[in-house]
């Protein structure tokens, strides 16, 4: 077989982040009261939602800290409703963060793919995801066990998709680029950080008829299931 070594994403690849982080902003949002605030918790999770997708890209290039990406996720969707409390958004920060992982949704098929793939390779995870939050995750949706190594952006220094984060997960298992794949679903992250590091990737489209003719990968699937028949 030509590979040897599988990577994966975690969020939204095998642990279903979309369904997992609405629950844990819900729980949040009723715990605090927040709708004195907002007309509903949809409309807090619009603001919410745009405004973090923004702060993650921002990170992801190293242009803003972890601790005002904590922050000011909350902050900004309170702003926007002339609450000025810093302190407020701070402290629903932490508590989001530690709901978050107690969440167990996995993403179709996971699991089945990890009892198919653990047997045959060494899996090792690779994620931008904030330590003390992904180990919770993997450990309260029980699939922390099919892993080999955790490797996580703060522990290489490195985010996806700078190549050394893929290098530093190479030389933890002895791995040549040649001889390993990586399987996830953000292009930029995962596909692009793979190409930067040369090993082959399978690029896990979430979005229907996704027009891909910029986006090359090595494989490309829409579902976990079609994993089967790549390794």
């Amino acid at each position: 077989m030509k590979y040897k070594f599988v990577f994966i994403d975690l969020d939204d690849t095998l642990w279903d982040f979309h369904t997992n982080a609405r629950l844990s902003l819900q729980d949040m949002f009723n715990d605090r009261g927040l709708n004195r605030h907002f007309t509903d918790f949809d409309e807090f999770f619009r603001i919410y939602a745009k405004r973090n997708i923004e702060l993650w890209e921002s990170y992801g290039k190293g242009e803003i800290t972890k601790e005002f990406l904590m922050s000011e996720r909350f902050r900004y969707p309170l702003s926007k409703m002339g609450v000025d409390d810093l302190k407020l958004a701070e402290e629903i920060g932490i508590q989001y963060l530690d709901i978050l992982p107690t969440k167990t949704a996995l993403m179709p098929y996971a699991i089945e793919l990890l009892e198919y793939l653990y047997p045959k390779y060494p899996l090792s995870i690779i994620s931008n995801g904030f330590v003390e939050v992904q180990y919770k995750k993997l450990r309260s949706s029980g699939i922390e066990k099919y892993f080999s190594h955790i490797v996580l952006s703060e522990a290489a220094n490195a985010l996806k998709p700078d190549k050394q984060i893929f290098e530093y997960a190479l030389g933890l298992n002895g791995a040549k680029a040649s001889e390993t794949i990586m399987i996830g679903d953000s292009y930029e992250a995962d596909i692009r950080g793979a190409q930067n590091a040369n090993i082959d990737q399978v690029y896990f489209s979430l979005t229907k008829n996704e027009d891909l003719t910029n986006k090359p990968s090595t494989y490309y699937i829409n579902s976990l299931q079609s994993v089967f028949d790549i390794l």
